[in-house]
């Protein structure tokens, strides 16, 4: 986390929204940026606490308009630096001259301080700065705008602890990573807490499988403030309307208090997302969430045979290519350990799953966990996904799993300590089925490892 926000800043010489190619791979992303004495800074939103980079002007700087590239609402211009050129522009002509005008008197400025006059020297440039970086991150930094939040060891809001965790995961640390930009375009789609009204909150979850692999990002709030931005996200990311048209037919027959957004991403380029609803449902009225077919069936029978009636929680994926899936998780019967193993290994035969596999089992059976839950992910295609939740896994059961894994405890410690976390609230033994991996998620057995980041209350 940059200790540099846009309100650190304060009032820039002048301050907007501007398009700016990348580096490295030429993509153009929204940002914006603050003009503010010899640096040009720039953020994802007007209220980002996490500064995502800078251009540090020199005497030798040049900015002018690039008219030879202009479209219709983009106006181009350059910024040149000793170590790059810069390319932007505005949506607007008068704009783009604005912005011309005032970084090039900036420029000047520069000039004279190095011929020996002038203005003095900006000292808002970061540390060593200079060039398109970002500063390092900064994990003791608290800068943030955000209401009470509760959750983990620290001061943090779970916003900025989500961003923080996010820092310490390798494949996304590429600015220009596509995967990071998905992840982008989903947190800036959260509602902010000042539209929360007293005594509502808003809560963010993340999953991550042992080897850091594969993540999950989840957050839910209020209907109210939820639904239009949910919205707005998946139209953003391609999401078909016939898929939002099923959000919008599921929530008026449920109709829940609070709603909810997920992403999933890997290592391999992975990505979807979709909805869910964390509220207690009729299992009956949440299948209606489902396609039709067998695998809903399937569901169904076992559920009326161990009297499972209903779910905690319902969700679907949002992707622009069928099948879709839908997620449901349900709380075992009974509050012993025996018995709830019986029921989630009739589960995996029904399902047509492979039993746990023997290194996970025995450590089910050495821990003995009770309040165990299910996830069932079906699709028109078949059965997706089953796993069997143990909740509040020790430190110890933690290193067990991962050594089973062949995953190293080192980074995850570093992600759990991000998020402010003394553990996981719940370990997965996850099975995906074979062909539902698409190239970019692991098939087969898999530990997940579920965390609470927190709330932000109104």
């Amino acid at each position: 986390m940059s200790q540099i926000s846009v309100q650190s800043l304060g009032t820039g010489n002048k301050e907007g929204y501007l398009t700016k190619c990348g580096g490295t791979i030429k993509t153009w992303k929204k940002r914006w940026f603050v003009l503010k004495g010899d640096t040009l800074f720039y953020f994802r939103t007007p209220k980002d606490p996490d500064l995502t980079g800078s251009i540090n002007l020199e005497p030798s700087s040049e900015c002018k308009e690039d008219p030879s590239k202009n479209k219709k609402n983009q106006f181009y211009f350059t910024v040149s630096t000793t170590k790059r050129v810069f390319v932007m522009y505005a949506d607007k002509d008068q704009v783009c001259k604005e912005w011309v005008k005032a970084i090039n008197e900036k420029i000047k400025e520069k000039k004279n301080v190095a011929g020996g006059g002038g203005a003095p020297p900006s000292s808002t440039s970061p540390p060593g700065g200079g060039g398109d970086s970002t500063p390092a991150p900064t994990p003791t930094s608290t800068t943030t705008t955000s209401p009470t939040s509760s959750g983990g060891n620290n001061a943090l809001s779970p916003r900025v602890q989500i961003s923080l965790a996010k820092n310490t995961i390798p494949f996304l640390q590429d600015e220009e990573s596509k995967v990071l930009e998905f992840w982008q375009i989903w947190s800036e789609s959260v509602p902010v807490g000042d539209e929360l009204q007293p005594g509502g909150s808003i809560e963010f979850h993340v999953s991550t499988s042992a080897n850091m692999e594969k993540l999950t990002w989840r957050t839910a709030g209020p209907q109210n403030i939820f639904i239009q931005k949910m919205v707005d996200f998946f139209w953003n990311v391609g999401a078909p309307e016939s898929e939002i048209d099923r959000l919008n037919d599921v929530g008026a027959l449920i109709n829940p208090i609070k709603i909810g957004s997920w992403i999933d991403m890997s290592a391999k380029g992975g990505m979807d997302g979709g909805w869910y609803f964390p509220v207690d449902i009729v299992l009956k009225m949440a299948i209606e969430a489902a396609d039709p077919g067998e695998p809903s069936k399937k569901v169904l029978e076992w559920a009326e045979k161990h009297s499972v009636e209903k779910c905690f929680s319902v969700g679907r994926d949002m992707g622009a290519a069928p099948p879709r899936q839908t997620e449901i998780r349900v709380k075992l019967p009974g509050d012993e350990h025996d018995g709830q193993m019986v029921i989630a290994e009739d589960a995996y035969k029904m399902f047509g799953f492979p039993p746990i596999p023997e290194g996970p089992m025995q450590v089910l059976r050495d821990t003995r966990p009770d309040g165990m839950c299910m996830s069932v992910i079906t699709s028109s295609e078949g059965f997706v996904r089953l796993g069997l939740m143990a909740p509040n896994p020790t430190t110890d059961t933690v290193l067990k799993l991962c050594q089973l894994v062949k995953a190293g405890n080192e980074q995850l410690a570093a992600f759990e300590g991000s998020l402010g976390s003394e553990g996981p609230a719940f370990v997965e033994f996850q099975y995906l089925k074979e062909g539902f991996g698409y190239g970019v998620y692991k098939e087969g057995f898999d530990i997940v490892f579920h965390y609470v980041a927190g709330e932000e209350k109104g």
